[in-house]
């Protein structure tokens, strides 16, 4: 079984671990609109490459119950 010969000092070990730290930036991408998202991911909007894949959220208005029920007064 090999073994080292002498000591690595902490400098050297450190600088060895520091160059493979770094991450790139997250690649981003522009869609239709001229906003930019995160590559193969649904936009904002609903649309996945170019198409309508998940309706847009509406807000609910004050009065609406979300189950569909009839409201309580």
């Amino acid at each position: 079984m090999p073994n080292p010969k002498r000591k690595h000092t902490r400098s050297r070990r450190d600088s060895r671990r520091a160059a493979n730290w770094k991450l790139d930036g997250v690649p981003l991408s522009k869609d239709k609109d001229g906003r930019w998202h995160r590559p193969h991911t649904v936009s904002a909007d609903g649309f996945y490459n170019g198409v309508l894949v998940r309706p847009p959220k509406t807000k609910k208005k004050a009065g609406e119950n979300p189950e569909g029920g009839e409201q309580q007064g």
